[in-house]
Parts: structure tokens; C-alpha cells; sequence
């Protein structure tokens, strides 16, 4: 595997119950399926379900039987009938995780938009480098009807296997309504009432979700994220929040800001494993640091700005490891 998984401790109530619906579910469809199939193809399926419902009453339930120690989080998320840590798999098993692991990036990337977009006198352009194996940020693009588009960027809390599934929640969440809903505010405030209401994990997410169109038009509502940059003839203004993450408050308001861009000028979103990455000497990069970057570059493409920002990143790291999810956005007014 290309990155640990992370730790938890495992008495978490709310995500138990949350697994042990998940059980009860599964055990729910072999049952269904027990008539038109032998029985012994199930039977030990139903016992390996039953076996982590019972440690689940025990308080056994995500706990090594080797070591004893916790199993890691992500991994009861994938499996929750698994028995051992990572330190203790056997052989087979750690190729089917690694397969588990493999599965889920690929259905991870095909959540992504292209990597350039044209929309009616914009071009977008972004990078996404998940730190482990999957990534807990979110990145989308749709393109609408007359011109005009959507763009949403945000960061799950937390990283791994849990947030990229919340993550595709958020993604399905926000596709399904964007549609059928007039304004940005609207989808927000809705999305996060879905979101908070499903979510029984306590997770939430930090995002941006912007409209676009062919005027040179935006609106933007900023959910707790990292504020956006509008960069407009060299000089840099920040977009600050409008509400609380998605997630924390099912009743939460999202006002937005509107912004007229002219052509040439640009906005730029990121995650925070731009922002508060380390370099040797464990100094952050800084949205200081990034204003004054973007500002000096102003002029360039989308796609040269974004190139701009990785290679001045990467000199700032010195070769120094990631420890979290990056993700950013460029978009440029073209026309």
C-alpha cells in the first residue's frame, strides 16, 4: 500500500451504530438472496456478519484479536467483519486490502472532472493529489445550460477511506441537486441539510461552491473554507467565509458574495494541504505567501498559474513529505 492507515480508538458509539446498521444491512441482502441461490454459499458469509454483530454486544467490536489493540478506522469502514489490524494480516488478506485500496482511488478519479475545462469564456484548470491512498477533498465542475457552470471545492474532515467516502457523498449530493436549484445559497443550505441528516459520523466539510457565467458573473458561497483569492490586475483579494462547514448545523444559512470579473482576472481555490504545508524547517507555506505568488503571475493562463503555484510549493518543501490531501482550482475569465 502506498500510505498507512489511520488510527482510532475503537468505543466510537456513533460510528458503531453506524457500522452496525451497515451489518444489518448486508445481512438483510443475503437473506434476500438465501431462495434463489444454495444455501451454502452464504452460510459462512451470515456467520462472519452475526460474529462482528456479537462483538459489537461484547465490546469486542474493533479490536485486534492478535494484539488487542485498535483496528484502524478506515479499514473497519471497508470491512466491518475484519478481526486484525494491518500489523497482523495474513498474506491474502493484505492483497485484498490493497485490492480493496486500488478499487477505490479508481472510483474516487472518476468522480473528478477533466483536468482542463472551456465553459463560455472561462477556463478552469486543477490538481488533486490525495496523501494516501484516497483523499478526503472534493473537487467538481459542471458545466450548465446558457453558459454557465458550477465549481465546488472542499476538504472533508478528517483523511483516508472515511472521508473519501464522504466525499463522494457530498459529490452525489451536490450533482442530484444542481439542477433543479436557482441559486447557490439555495444549494448549500440544501446540501448541507442532506448531509448533516445522513451523516452519522460526525464528519464535516469545508467547501466552496461557486456560479459562473457567461458575463463574467459569480456567485460564491464559502462554507467555512480556506478564503478564495480574486486576482484582478496584479492585486489579490481575499473572498472570506459565509457560513459554518457543511455538516455542523443541519439549519445552517449560507449568504454568498457576487463578483463581476473582468477579463483576465482569475480566482483561485484551495484546500488547506496548500496552505499549511511544511517545509524543512516546519514554516507553513501560507496564504500569504500563495497571495503574493498569484499576484506576480496574474496574467498567466489557468493552467500556467496552477503550474506556477505546484513548482513554487514544491521549492518551498524542499523535498519535504506531505501530510495532507492538496487540491486547487484556477479559474480565469477568458472573454
Amino acid at each position: 500500500m502506498s500510505a498507512a492507515v489511520s488510527q482510532q480508538q475503537p468505543q466510537n458509539p456513533i460510528r458503531n451504530e453506524a457500522l452496525r446498521n451497515q451489518l444489518l444491512a448486508r445481512r438483510n441482502r443475503v437473506e434476500a438472496l438465501l431462495p434463489q441461490a444454495p444455501p451454502a454459499k452464504f452460510q459462512e458469509f451470515l456467520g462472519e456478519i452475526d460474529a462482528a454483530l456479537e462483538r459489537m454486544e461484547a465490546g469486542t467490536f474493533g479490536i485486534c484479536e492478535t494484539c488487542h489493540d485498535s483496528i484502524e478506522h478506515d479499514r473497519l469502514l471497508l470491512d466491518p467483519m475484519t478481526r486484525n489490524c494491518l500489523d497482523h494480516l495474513s498474506p491474502s488478506e493484505r492483497r485484498a486490502l490493497e485490492r480493496d485500496l486500488d478499487l477505490a482511488l479508481e472510483v474516487q478519479q472518476g468522480l473528478l472532472p477533466p483536468a482542463e475545462l472551456e465553459i463560455a469564456g472561462w477556463n478552469l484548470a486543477y490538481c488533486y493529489r490525495p496523501v494516501g491512498p484516497v483523499s478526503g477533498d472534493y473537487c467538481d465542475v459542471l458545466p450548465l445550460e446558457g453558459g454557465a457552470g458550477l465549481f465546488m471545492l472542499g476538504d472533508v474532515s478528517g483523511k483516508g477511506v472515511a472521508a473519501s467516502m464522504l466525499m463522494a457523498q457530498l459529490h452525489a449530493i451536490f450533482r442530484s441537486l444542481s439542477l433543479a436549484t436557482a441559486s447557490v445559497t439555495e444549494l448549500v443550505g440544501k446540501a448541507n441539510r442532506i448531509f448533516c441528516q445522513g451523516n452519522p459520523t460526525c464528519h464535516f466539510a469545508t467547501l466552496v461552491c461557486g456560479h459562473l457565467d457567461a458575463e463574467g458573473n459569480v456567485e460564491m458561497c464559502n462554507a467555512g473554507h480556506c478564503p478564495p483569492l480574486w486576482v484582478s490586475e496584479g492585486e489579490v483579494k481575499h473572498i472570506d467565509s459565509t457560513g459554518l462547514p457543511v455538516g455542523v448545523l443541519c439549519d445552517g444559512e449560507y449568504p454568498s458574495h457576487r463578483r463581476r470579473l473582468a477579463r483576465g482576472d482569475s480566482l483561485v481555490l484551495y484546500t488547506d494541504g496548500l496552505s499549511e504545508a511544511f517545509n524543512p524547517a516546519r514554516e507553513l507555506y501560507g496564504a500569504k505567501r500563495l497571495g503574493e505568488l498569484v499576484a506576480r503571475h496574474a496574467a498567466f493562463s489557468a493552467n500556467s498559474l496552477l503550474a506556477a503555484i505546484l513548482q513554487d510549493l514544491a521549492d518551498f518543501q524542499a523535498g519535504h513529505a506531505r501530510s495532507d490531501d492538496l487540491t486547487i482550482m484556477v479559474l480565469r475569465r477568458t472573454s
